[in-house]
């Protein structure tokens, strides 16, 4: 399992330009950085961090298929 790096997080907030709210970035953060392009990949990750997993509740996102319909409606 990944765990999210977030100096590297905080560097890639501040040099590439992603539309969206913290945890918008984070998500392309894990796409572009870790090469991960699997919903459940993602979700799996999220869930092992506690700041990412607040940021999952706070969106009421409770699965990969709820993370999924998120990824395609932004």
């Amino acid at each position: 399992m990944i765990t999210i790096n977030w100096d590297d997080y905080k560097h890639f907030k501040t040099t590439e330009y992603v539309e969206g709210d913290n945890f918008d970035i984070l998500l392309e953060f894990l796409k572009s950085y870790y090469n991960m392009k699997r919903p459940l990949e993602i979700f799996e990750t999220l869930c092992e961090d506690e700041l990412a997993r607040m940021m999952l509740q706070k969106r009421e996102i409770a699965d990969a298929v709820a993370l999924e319909e998120y990824m395609k409606k932004r």
